[in-house]
């Protein structure tokens, strides 16, 4: 509790801070910052969480054993895809200097998202084999061909 109390007075302070530098600094357009804001409140609440519940409803339809394993690589696929999206469309690049983003990014994250999806892929199946071998050596001797 202690702890919980300590990081919501540190969020705070952060805030109160954040809040009190934006009043104080001349150049800070407060429409600018509350258009921004909102852009994030809707982006957040209504895209990401629309999602982030969509895929959640959809990962209890997968068998129990693999669905921690589908989970993480829902997460390393969307943290992948967040960092490197940006990169693969080109946002920043100036056309008349191709040493800015000099790599294929976008054939790059490709690359990561299917590793990603080999690498759960190849989890689910070890993680069966197991599950049906031991199911196999638990059976009665008698049972047994």
């Amino acid at each position: 509790m202690k702890t919980r109390a300590g990081l919501v007075a540190g969020g705070c302070l952060l805030m109160a801070y954040a809040v009190g530098g934006a009043l104080t600094d001349a150049d800070v357009a407060p429409g600018g910052v509350l258009l921004f804001l909102a852009a994030v409140l809707v982006g957040h609440d209504v895209v990401w969480m629309a999602t982030v519940l969509a895929v959640g409803a959809a990962l209890t339809r997968v068998p129990p054993r693999c669905r921690s394993t589908l989970r993480a690589a829902a997460i390393t696929a969307a943290a992948v895809t967040v960092v490197g999206l940006p990169l693969a469309l080109g946002f920043g690049r100036s056309a008349d200097n191709a040493s800015v983003l000099p790599l294929p990014y976008g054939r790059n994250l490709v690359a990561v998202l299917l590793a990603v999806a080999g690498t759960t892929l190849l989890a689910c199946v070890v993680r069966r084999r197991a599950t049906a071998d031991r199911k196999e050596s638990e059976r009665p001797a008698e049972d047994r061909p």
